[in-house]
């Protein structure tokens, strides 16, 4: 097969789909790999590091898309990309739909097999390709909380963890899964007041048993939500619903009701964002202000950290980037339930349900799809 890796587009994506190991792996078993002139740069991978791993350099992007029978990307496709799309294109990245009509529309336009790192599935349900990037946003969720709560970012002027003498700054995680778990982990370190709040009692009870008690839990209902975030100066949303929109869990009344210069980090903005007064922001423009609360809801958050994401977004997306090189798409999504749960377009139909109902379209599953 030949693999193609473009250079992103999205506003500082500075990640790459793909490590020159990858790339070693992939020409070992016989695939030919296309990467795009100074696509790894920002990820401290140079072109002489594809090319000692077998790589073919491509000056032009279009013509890399026009040469590969699936191409790697880590963020869902900008607008001047929808033109490299066709109906035997296999495209293989964080595709985010939920929220992305224009994007979905397109890709059905087009018949391209489509198939999301985020609803990919392993063991028990879990999010392989997920979890990574998961795991740096959250921590980078506090690590940026904590900046914007000085005073020259328009925040309180708090430091996270305080002093011998003045208390820490509150901190309320809204969702205790993993980014909601790397951001206590993060923000316990750096000495903050944590509190998480979550739907499930069992999961409540993990996360007791994970932090010994040194976090508070609390049960989600609107009652304790709009409490505990009037109380907090920094609050951190990640909730997620594999597939569809981010459930709003706090009301723009909530947000009012906060402490002038209290920062949101809303890390659920690539599923639509869990904050009601949440929309989307890029790193170049990365906060804005409601209410006298500064908002950063950067929808590629570890692309600050591109070095560290790659690695860590690769070691998890290589054995499906493997497995679909050597089987080819329909044999792969037949062999593996997680590849068919990926599956978000094909061949014109949509293949997710959580995008359908997010999008009041019709779907079929996977499997129905490629029999």
């Amino acid at each position: 097969m030949v693999v193609g890796v473009p250079k992103e587009l999205k506003d500082q994506e500075t990640r790459v789909a793909l490590t020159p190991a990858g790339v070693k792996s992939l020409v070992d078993l016989g695939h030919a790999v296309l990467i795009e002139n100074n696509a790894g740069a920002l990820s401290a991978f140079s072109n002489e590091e594809y090319v000692a791993a077998g790589a073919s350099i491509y000056e032009h992007s279009a013509k890399l898309w026009a040469d590969s029978q699936m191409v790697l990307k880590v963020k869902e496709p900008v607008e001047a990309e929808y033109a490299n799309f066709r109906p035997d294109l296999t495209l293989f990245t964080y595709l985010h739909l939920a929220p992305l009509p224009g994007l979905t529309e397109r890709l059905l336009r087009d018949k391209v097999t489509g198939i999301a790192y985020e609803t990919v599935t392993g063991i028990n349900k879990s999010l392989p390709l997920l979890t990574p990037m998961s795991e740096v946003a959250g921590r980078m969720s506090i690590q940026v909380g904590a900046s914007y709560l000085e005073k020259g970012k328009g925040g309180r002027g708090l430091l996270l963890g305080g002093v011998p003498g003045v208390p820490p700054a509150k901190v309320c995680i809204l969702g205790g899964g993993i980014v909601g778990t790397n951001a206590a982990k993060m923000a316990l370190g750096m000495g903050a007041d944590v509190t998480i709040v979550d739907l499930s009692l069992d999961r409540l009870r993990d996360l007791d048993d994970i932090f010994n008690g040194r976090v508070k839990t609390l049960a989600s209902s609107a009652y304790n939500v709009s409490k505990a975030v009037e109380q907090s100066e920094l609050v951190i949303g990640a909730v997620l619903i594999p597939g569809k929109s981010a459930p709003r869990i706090l009301t723009a009344a909530m947000v009012k009701r906060m402490l002038p210069g209290s920062v949101i980090v809303d890390v659920a903005i690539d599923q639509g964002g869990c904050i009601e007064t949440a929309r989307p922001t890029s790193h170049t423009n990365p906060s804005y202000v409601v209410d006298g609360v500064v908002h950063y809801c950067v929808t590629n958050m570890p692309a600050a950290v591109p070095n560290t994401s790659t690695l860590a977004l690769t070691n998890a997306t290589f054995p499906f980037v493997a497995m679909l090189a050597n089987l080819g798409p329909i044999p792969a999504i037949k062999h593996s339930t997680g590849l068919a749960e990926g599956l978000n377009t094909f061949q014109g139909s949509l293949a997710c349900e959580g995008v359908a109902q997010s999008q009041g379209k019709e779907w079929k599953s996977a499997l129905e799809l490629v029999a």
